[in-house]
């Protein structure tokens, strides 16, 4: 398996997240909303790709996922290579929820037993394969790579997924085009929705631990959004309105090294990952700058300042010709502590990540002066002045279970001051079990599920820690 690059490390980058709603297994989050922490990733192996892998090396004839739109289902991809350079992946999927529900109908319950195996037998032929993807991957040099994807649902009323996806590799950073009609978006409230055609471009600086990184994205979105389940009342999202975006963002990062282990590692004993082998205590600060720039009817005032909740950074509008320019600045904190060195069989990792993130800068800054002000004149300071000081808290924690196996859990915090009883609400937690595939050096088999989103999916991972 060729080494991967990481695009960035999902600070602050509109990256995509994994989702079983689909059989590609990704969808894009809406411009402007932040992400779950344990869902951020970048350019990494394509679904199909994954349960091939699964199926051949780790024993999975079928590879289960459930969503709360599709339900519980199990998915199976063939294989067709035809050169070094070229091969297809055909990728089925049964979904169980609606083959028992056409039992059910049909009165399965009340017929014989030789009726029941007719029916079992029928509904496997024709009901089983209830969706089915296409996948077509070209290696068209050592540092590009062009995918084609077909998706259909079956006798769903859905409309079939097609994508277009082309990866290159420059010394230091990563380029992706991606066309995709529809595209799929989620927001924040976790509802995904449907735009009939978005095409992006993104170039993106390799991720480090210290130093400068850019990220340079435009993107055009076409036809009005529709929501994909739940309530079609919803308001559509400001950003996914047919129009231009261009959104670039410049961040310097540096990291210091607070404590780190002398004990040698044991002998003749590889780590179950790698890049999870060295005891240590560490702290990292990001600090950056974002601009974007709207043409469209995704640039209406109003609408951008009721998305773009909080926003205090510069904002420039033109209605006659339906433009707006958006820049703010932000940073980011973060402290990481692990003990053990995940070679031992049992309790040898415990590793705690925790992330201050200040999305705007400028609101930050106003809050903090305002604050001031009220301590020095002796007056009480407002609850929106102490709220627009508050950051946005991530915190990830991870412990060794059994061998290659480990639990982790991640989770957002928002302080909402508004809310006398509970300020602190829980946002977007996510419970995984991880399985090191200690041959790799530094992959894992990850089996997640987020209560927010109701999902469940078992994926591979590779370089994340």
């Amino acid at each position: 398996m060729k080494q991967l690059r990481w695009a960035m490390d999902g600070d602050f980058w509109e990256l995509d997240i994994s989702t079983p709603t689909t059989l590609e297994g990704t969808a894009r989050p809406v411009p402007g909303d932040s992400l779950p922490l344990g869902l951020s990733r970048g350019a990494r192996l394509s679904r199909p790709n994954q349960i091939d892998f699964f199926h051949r090396f780790m024993a999975t004839p079928l590879l289960p996922s459930y969503s709360s739109l599709r339900g519980f289902s199990l998915q199976r991809v063939f294989t067709i290579p035809f050169s070094n350079t070229w091969y297809a992946t055909l990728l089925g999927q049964f979904n169980c929820r609606k083959f028992l529900s056409s039992l059910k109908e049909s009165g399965f319950a009340t017929q014989s037993a030789s009726s029941r195996l007719h029916n079992i037998a029928r509904y496997f032929r024709e009901k089983s394969l209830y969706a089915l993807g296409l996948c077509s991957e070209f290696l068209l040099t050592p540092d590009d790579t062009l995918i084609l994807s077909f998706d259909s649902c079956g006798d769903d009323n859905t409309i079939p997924r097609k994508k277009a996806v082309l990866h290159h590799k420059f010394p230091g950073h990563n380029l992706t085009a991606e066309a995709a009609w529809p595209g799929l978006f989620v927001d924040k409230h976790g509802d995904y929705w449907d735009v009939p055609f978005s095409v992006a471009l993104d170039l993106a600086s390799v991720a480090s631990d210290s130093g400068p990184s850019y990220h340079f994205c435009v993107r055009h979105n076409d036809g009005l959004p529709t929501l994909l389940q739940g309530d079609q009342t919803s308001q559509v999202p400001v950003p996914l309105l047919p129009g231009l975006s261009i959104k670039t963002a410049f961040s310097y990062k540096n990291s210091v090294d607070i404590w780190k282990s002398s004990a040698k590692m044991l002998k003749m004993k590889q780590p179950y990952d790698f890049f999870l082998s060295n005891p240590h205590v560490s702290a990292s600060g990001i600090i950056g700058t974002v601009m974007t720039a709207l043409i469209g009817d995704n640039s209406v005032k109003s609408r951008v300042q009721q998305d773009y909740q909080g926003f205090g950074g510069l904002s420039l509008h033109a209605a006659s010709i339906k433009s707006a320019f958006l820049a703010d600045i932000f940073a980011s904190v973060s402290l990481t502590a692990q003990y053990g060195n995940f070679q031992k069989m049992f309790l040898d990792l415990t590793r705690c990540h925790a992330r201050l993130n200040f999305p705007s800068g400028s609101r930050f800054l106003s809050g903090a002066t305002s604050l001031a002000q009220d301590f020095f004149n002796s007056q009480q300071p407002t609850l929106d002045t102490v709220q627009a000081i508050c950051p946005k808290i991530s915190i990830s924690l991870q412990q060794q279970v059994v061998g290659p196996f480990s639990f982790r859990v991640d989770a957002g915090f928002a302080v909402d001051l508004r809310k006398k009883e509970f300020p602190v609400c829980i946002e977007d937690p996510v419970f995984a079990v991880e399985h090191a595939l200690q041959v790799l050096g530094s992959a894992k088999a990850v089996a997640w599920y987020s209560p927010k989103h109701k999902e469940f999916m078992i994926e591979l991972r590779f370089y994340e820690t």
